[in-house]
């Protein structure tokens, strides 16, 4: 690139020419104290629920300007049956809590506290639905003969494009 496109280029985007060019960065463009790191316990399945892992298998780098307050971890997904809003192997932030709202997505053990799996909550009289956003997908039936028991409210979901 010519040195006066860089010049008119660096002008409209308000950084210098050399910091356009990767050679002059900012030492800090981002104070240490507005990153926390997040760990990530394994993965989610959406669709059927599989073994739960809750080892930490690496930690995730977020800011910390808009955190919900809270325990809050990492789960990989696992799966289609949250597609598009969640895609398969998007990182999904929950906060640790023992119940949602009606409507919300959290993660829920079941199958007798061996599996997980990530489902949007519909509350019934006696029964509660894990529903999918992929229609493709049956929803999960919870009751007093299907037990289950909810760990987290979804609150984030990052994915790379």
């Amino acid at each position: 690139m010519k040195r006066d496109k860089i010049a008119k280029l660096s002008e409209v985007i308000e950084i210098s020419p050399l910091e356009l060019l990767g050679m002059d960065i900012p030492k800090n463009p981002i104070p240490v104290g507005d990153i926390v790191r997040i760990p990530v316990l394994g993965y989610i399945t959406c669709g059927e629920p599989i073994l739960t892992d809750e080892n930490v298998t690496e930690y995730r780098e977020v800011f910390n300007n808009d955190l919900p307050k809270g325990n809050l971890f990492f789960l990989q997904a696992k799966g289609h049956s949250m597609e598009p809003k969640i895609p398969d192997g998007s990182y999904v932030m929950l906060r640790k809590q023992p119940d949602v709202e009606n409507g919300e997505i959290a993660a829920v053990i079941v199958n007798g506290d061996n599996e997980a799996t990530l489902k949007r909550v519909r509350k019934l009289d006696d029964t509660i639905l894990l529903e999918t956003l992929n229609e493709k997908y049956a929803p999960y039936i919870i009751n007093e003969n299907n037990p289950a028991r909810i760990i987290g409210k979804a609150v984030k979901v990052e994915y790379k494009l």
